[in-house]
């Protein structure tokens, strides 16, 4: 159905608003929060992100009073109060919001951490209808005062599982307790896990919940891609992936504020237009990066699970996972920044060897059709890389092209834009006419080389982890059809005290070593400690990849044997002798 036919449910300025944005349908959340029979009703609404769910707030907000009222001393009295959990998402629904409402003179105003208090306050002198903010701003405003509650009718938590993820539990509680009993109250999540239930059930009345998009079932128009990548080669595989598709703006997933700010630092120094956001960040700075990525001068937006919320940048192509979200849940929202107002998107994991059936089951249960490929090769990319080149060259309308950018640049002179095609013609007729041409075209060439360049990546079969692989000897070694093979030894802290067997130490160098379980040799295992025999093909990856220390197992650590050679393991007898060993006899008096 197109959007007019909803017209009767609608206001003419918020339909006024939608027609302005581009908006000729509505999404499944969009429709379901416009029946009439939800009016005025509690509402848990389950919609992922990408879904529409930020406009769906507003038009369950539709049939409140929202007439901004007079302010008296800087003090608000809004109608309406709508929490996020992170800075960024507030600043997002705040946009969304107020050009929802701008055609019936509601103004929206927010109340974020990292922002100036007078700067807010002075916001709220304008009386505001509707107050979006992070709980623990949105509370301090109501303690202090600046935020008269008395008047608020609606109450909604967007992304309420996250809030409680992120410890603000008391925060909200506090908040329910400070506005009206009689209000309604808006729930919007992607689950609806126990302890957020058990929230709803107090802070809601005969709540109706209500299903916009399924858990999966959200930007269908994601295309899901994994690359079997080495733990030590996942920088490399990054790079590859980034150079293979320059003209796509990329947002790539890390677990911690560490590797967002290490794996930013180390792509600006190869010359990527890249920046990390996470937690630590001063809101200026985060603000600054967020802006530069949605107007196209960023490229690269380094980035945690928590950072992203609220990141809204429709031009999104590519999303990859550096490492695997820890659910379903967080994997939504993550590839959801692509993939949005009807573009294509790609959401690629990196994922090793060792994980490869964690990461298909995680797709497979949420019912995401998904593809193995390899990370493009170096010949591949600068092959690409050249294809391109001489497109840009050789095109009919690389003169207008050329305007164009000096128009961009320059949009206050347009006149300099023909002077500066003519001098480029010009500097061509002179290359044409100097007797090594190929030569200074190879220089010319040379300086548009961009600063990084392709790695070597390890392809592996996407069916690692699922066979088997070679049969394995006796001994715990992998064997070829070609016979043995060559294992240098690692010392591993680790032993029988403490619960080691072969099978928990196999799983544990497959994963911190990021090799596959053909690739282990020998397993020999004492009381405090053991060693494991690793192909001497990969042995050099694997002792970089231990050396890193691991929070799940930190007292854990492998070390190179000095001999470098794997120790054969002394043959076992297919049966113990029966009964005690026999001791030598003495000898015989005389």
């Amino acid at each position: 159905m197109s959007l007019t036919e909803y017209a009767h449910l609608i206001s003419p300025e918020l339909l006024q608003a939608m027609e302005g944005k581009g908006y000729a349908e509505l999404t499944a959340v969009q429709k379901v929060v416009l029946e009439p029979r939800l009016v005025g009703r509690d509402l848990r609404i389950s919609s992922q992100t990408g879904s529409g769910k930020t406009v769906a707030i507003g038009l369950s907000l539709r049939h409140l009073a929202l007439s901004d009222a007079a302010a008296q001393r800087g003090v608000a009295r809004p109608r309406a109060l709508v929490v996020a959990p992170t800075r960024e998402l507030a600043q997002q629904v705040e946009r969304e919001l107020s050009w929802l409402f701008t055609g019936q003179g509601v103004r929206v105003a927010s109340a974020t951490g990292g922002a100036s208090y007078r700067t807010e306050q002075r916001a709220y002198s304008r009386g505001p209808g509707i107050v979006v903010g992070t709980p623990g701003r949105l509370l301090d405003h109501l303690r202090r005062g600046a935020l008269d509650p008395s008047q608020v009718a609606a109450v909604v938590l967007d992304e309420a599982d996250r809030m409680l993820d992120l410890g603000f539990r008391e925060d909200l509680e506090a908040i329910f307790e400070l506005v009206p009993e009689e209000r309604v109250t808006h729930l919007v999540s992607a689950t609806f896990p126990r302890g957020l239930c058990s929230l709803a059930d107090r802070v809601q009345r005969d709540a109706e919940t209500v299903e916009g998009t399924v858990l999966g079932a959200a930007n269908a128009d994601i295309d899901h891609v994994i690359h079997l990548v080495a733990s030590d080669e996942r920088y490399a595989a990054i790079v590859n992936l980034l150079l293979a598709h320059p003209e796509d703006q990329t947002l790539i997933f890390v677990r911690t504020r560490a590797d967002a700010g290490e794996l930013s630092a180390q792509l600006m120094r190869e010359g990527f237009a890249a920046s990390g956001m996470s937690g630590e960040m001063e809101q200026a700075a985060r603000n600054r990066a967020l802006s530069a990525f949605r107007h196209g001068t960023l490229r690269v937006l380094v980035c945690t699970d928590v950072a992203a919320r609220g990141i809204d940048v429709q031009s999104v192509a590519r999303v990859i996972h550096a490492e695997l979200p820890r659910d379903p849940d967080a994997y939504t929202h993550r590839s959801g920044r692509t993939g949005r107002a009807g573009r294509k998107g790609v959401s690629e994991l990196l994922v090793p060897p060792s994980a490869v059936v964690i990461a298909t089951r995680l797709l497979r249960n949420m019912g995401v059709p998904h593809r193995f490929e390899p990370i493009p090769t170096p010949e591949q990319i600068i092959a690409a890389q050249d294809d391109r080149l001489f497109e840009q060259l050789t095109a009919a309308d690389v003169a207008p092209a050329v305007e164009t950018e000096s128009e961009a640049g320059e949009a206050s002179q347009p006149e300099v834009a023909a002077p500066a095609s003519e001098r480029y013609a010009a500097l061509a007729q002179r290359l044409c006419e100097f007797g090594q041409l190929e030569r200074a075209l190879t220089r010319l060439l040379a300086k548009h080389q961009q600063q990084a360049q392709p790695r070597k990546v390890r392809a592996f079969s996407e069916r690692v982890d699922r066979d088997r692989g070679p049969q394995r000897a006796r001994n715990g070694g992998a064997r070829d059809a070609a016979g043995p093979r060559d294992f240098v030894t690692f010392r591993v802290s680790w032993g029988r005290q403490r619960g080691a067997d072969a099978r928990r130490l196999l799983a544990l160098a497959c994963r911190r070593g990021g090799i596959r379980g053909t690739d282990v040799g020998a397993i020999r295992l004492d009381q405090h400690s053991a060693t494991v025999g690793v192909d001497r093909s990969v042995a050099d990856a694997f002792e970089r990849a231990v050396s890193k220390p691991d929070p799940r197992e930190p007292h854990v650590r492998f070390q190179r044997d000095e001999r470098e050679q794997a120790e054969a393991p002394r043959a076992k007898r297919p049966f113990p002798p029966k009964g005690k060993p026999k001791k030598d006899r003495p000898a015989p008096r005389k």
